[in-house]
């Protein structure tokens, strides 16, 4: 039962659960050597292919923002940081989260109520976008950076007020810049 959790979890990112359920590619390297679609050096939309992606981000940082995986909970370095300052994308640098709207949801992950630029509902003005993902049995709300589309974590109906929102975010996904 905690194995299938913890692979829920992991965004389906399980390689074997049946051979001592290692994390494709996070932290155990496995995975490194397939070769696929994404690895011929083919740009995307922002002029970066999985090469230079691979070369400018750790591992782990890779494998959340680029094949969508998930940290483990409890693991990353801001599930718990109360610093004040701005979370930035670790990919591009752009602003995401403002630490003013982080709360300790007791995840494991960072939580905040809305991204950085929000109007009331408007998130026009904001560095992320909504995306649907089916990749579980439930529809879940996906959460990229607007500018290069890394992946960032989900957004959740069970927050706290205002909002009623819980943006769940991977740390590895992002940088902390203090104020």
């Amino acid at each position: 039962m905690a194995r299938l959790l913890l692979r829920g979890l992991a965004g389906l990112g399980w390689r074997e659960l049946a051979s001592g359920a290692r994390l494709r590619g996070a932290c155990t390297g496995a995975g490194r050597g397939r070769a696929s679609h994404r690895d011929l050096g083919v740009l995307n939309k922002h002029g970066e292919s999985a090469t230079d992606w691979k070369r400018k981000l750790t591992p782990e940082q890779y494998y959340v923002t680029r094949e969508k995986g998930t940290e483990m909970p409890f693991s990353g370095v801001f599930w718990n940081n109360t610093e004040p300052g701005m979370y930035h994308c670790v990919c591009c640098d752009s602003p995401l989260f403002s630490s003013e709207k982080k709360f300790c949801s007791g995840t494991g992950w960072p939580s905040f109520t809305e991204a950085h630029g929000t109007s009331g509902s408007d998130e026009s003005e904001t560095n992320i976008l909504r995306r649907p993902d089916y990749s579980l049995q439930a529809t879940r709300v996906e959460v990229v950076c607007k500018q290069c589309e890394a992946h960032l974590g989900h957004v959740f109906p069970d927050g706290p007020e205002p909002t009623g929102e819980r943006f769940c975010i991977n740390s590895v996904a992002l940088t902390f810049k203090p104020s």
